[in-house]
């Protein structure tokens, strides 16, 4: 059902882009048929790599033709959009005309003529964006700072850093070039500790595990930890956790692990993915659970994937949350409905005494595109309130 809904939703946005652009370009009508089949298998290629990867079939050659699948997405998607508002606009246009004059403003050459200008230039404005949105994403994080105050923080940790890290997505078009740009700006940071907040990887660890190396060599004096996000169920939870320990990440999950600095101590919890239990039932997340041992005074910090976790997570008594799931929307307009789905959408908020930060991705699912939200390394430096 997920890949005939998504094949439908695919062909929906290239038929309409293909329809109402390809006659404004006066291409012949034998070229033109070449270009819509074109245009059909360019539909196909987003789908084609995730239904092989499913059944068990991953190689560079599939991750090739997902980059190509999923950089055209970008393009037709910003151009679909781009069109319906076009459409919409003239749609208005004509029914005030219709409404308030006897006789049309403009003749109908003039205004075939300029509903092909516009269509053209609506394929230019997206072809901008889209080459613009790609650098953006494949450039590397921006690190972005946020001071956090707790009131019950230990003097001791006074300007202690996390540099969270989450939405990397390592999988078909991010590979180890890209997780060691992002290794050497945390080397850079040098924080006392890494935070890892789900979807990481896309895919399986016989075919990424050489992509995350890189994880190896980043290192912090109190830890690398880990939670699981939804993608990581999608892609063997169990042998990524072996190959997250492996990398020297800790792994918490539904648990915690208490840091001690001159002589005081805070907590840092981690718990499932909010919807883990619906495909491994014993991974529910539970912050109650993982916080069943400490003292009800400590300093906590919970990693959650998802920022609809804070519920749960207010109710157990926590100070700070941080998440990313995400992406901040990634590109316009998706941060309208993505705003929608989640309990915040990117940056800080105070949610009714917890605190919770939402990571905008480390890197970036999908279309290789990024305007206007920037993926980040958040560096979070806490602070006595």
């Amino acid at each position: 059902m997920f890949f005939v809904i998504a094949l439908g939703i695919l062909w929906l946005i290239h038929g309409y882009v293909a329809i109402r652009t390809l006659p404004a370009f006066g291409i012949s009508p034998t070229y033109l048929n070449w270009v819509y089949f074109l245009i059909f298998l360019l539909s196909m290629l987003p789908l084609l790599p995730i239904l092989l990867r499913y059944t068990g079939n991953e190689a560079r050659i599939i991750d090739r033709i997902s980059f190509v699948g999923y950089t055209s997405l970008g393009f037709f998607v910003l151009s679909f959009m781009i069109l319906i508002f076009k459409d919409l606009f003239l749609q208005v246009v004509e029914a005030c005309e219709y409404l308030f004059r006897s006789q049309n403003i403009v003749d109908n050459s003039k205004r075939t003529f300029i509903k092909k200008s516009l269509s053209i230039g609506a394929i230019g404005i997206s072809s901008s964006g889209t080459i613009y949105g790609f650098y953006s994403s494949r450039k590397g994080p921006t690190v972005i700072e946020q001071d956090i105050f707790i009131k019950n923080l230990p003097a001791s940790y006074e300007n202690f850093t996390i540099a969270q890290i989450s939405d990397m997505h390592v999988g078909p078009t991010i590979k180890k070039k890209y997780v060691e740009v992002v290794q050497k700006k945390v080397e850079n940071i040098n924080p006392n500790l890494i935070a890892v907040t789900g979807d990481l990887v896309d895919g399986s660890v016989k075919h990424l595990s050489k992509d995350l190396e890189p994880f190896k060599d980043m290192i912090a004096e109190y830890g690398t930890f880990f939670v699981t996000g939804n993608h990581e169920y999608y892609s063997g939870v169990d042998t990524w956790l072996e190959e997250t320990d492996r990398l020297g990440m800790i792994n918490l999950i539904n648990e915690n692990k208490v840091l001690s600095k001159g002589g005081e101590n805070i907590a840092i919890v981690g718990i499932t993915d909010f919807r883990a239990h619906q495909i491994k039932s014993e991974h529910r997340s539970s912050p109650k659970k993982a916080i069943n041992n400490l003292d009800a005074g400590m300093t906590k910090i919970m990693l959650a994937h998802q920022p609809n976790s804070i519920y749960s997570v207010h109710d157990a008594g926590v100070d700070l949350q941080l998440s990313g799931h995400t992406h901040g929307g990634q590109f316009w307009p998706f941060h309208y409905p993505t705003k929608l789905a989640n309990a915040y959408l990117a940056g800080h908020y105070n949610h009714h005494g917890t605190q919770i930060y939402v990571n905008r991705g480390t890197g970036y699912w999908g279309p290789p595109l990024r305007l206007g939200v920037p993926a980040e390394i958040t560096v979070i430096r806490l602070k006595k309130d």
